[in-house]
């Protein structure tokens, strides 16, 4: 479903990523391991089109993304693809049930639609009764199942995770960790996590190394 090929990226003098294949199939659940600065951000990044290889070609389903205009690249990384990060990113002025009906909005989809498809998301992830609050009213558990709800109301294909345990204690980290895959049975999308974690990583059905900007 999603296949990189030699991907390559320099930061001025330092090359980050060295030449990538790796293909990530629908369905599947990646883990991307590795010691700090071995490229894993980059490389994710790169795969979700927020950041651009200096070559290599990255395919989507067989269209490959590096030929697309700046416009179809938003309008793909809305429709298709979702994002969570470790620090959540929710708008603070926002409640609940409007930062995870914000990408579907930004798609210009029919508001109410939105509202109630985000709506069946958070009571899905248990957190129905917290639709109405902002993030400062939620815990870090609830923040990151808000992202998570975000990232999935415009059905992607395929979620990208940079470090979403990062910032959550052990027991939060582990429902994170089997939010993932009743995910993946419920809505059958992909995801690629980028963690250091290595429980999650165990959890993957597959992990990929990085180190030096190689795969290993």
């Amino acid at each position: 479903m999603l296949k990189g090929v030699d991907i390559k990226k320099k930061y001025g003098e330092l090359e980050v990523l060295k030449g990538i294949d790796l293909e990530i199939q629908s369905g599947e659940i990646v883990a991307i391991v590795g010691p700090s600065g071995a490229g894993k951000t980059t490389l994710l990044q790169i795969l979700g089109t927020l950041d651009k290889a200096d070559s290599g070609k990255i395919f989507l389903d067989n269209t490959e993304l590096s030929g697309l205009n700046d416009k179809s690249l938003v309008r793909l990384r809305n429709e298709e693809l979702g994002f969570v990060f470790q620090f959540h990113n929710l708008m603070a002025e926002l409640t609940a049930l409007e930062n995870v009906s914000l990408p579907g909005w930004i798609g210009k989809r029919n508001e109410e639609a939105v509202k109630a498809k985000a709506a069946k998301l958070l009571e899905t992830l248990g957190l129905g009764e917290r639709k109405d609050h902002l993030p400062s009213e939620l815990s870090g558990g609830e923040q990151q199942r808000v992202a998570v709800a975000r990232a999935l109301v415009n059905d992607p294909k395929i979620i990208f995770a940079d470090e979403p345990t990062g910032n959550l204690d052990t027991k939060n980290a582990d429902e994170l960790h089997q939010l993932f895959f009743d995910i993946r049975e419920q809505f059958n999308c992909s995801f690629v996590i980028v963690t250091h974690n290595k429980d999650l990583a165990a959890q993957a059905d597959r992990t990929i190394t990085l180190k030096d900007g190689l795969l290993v």
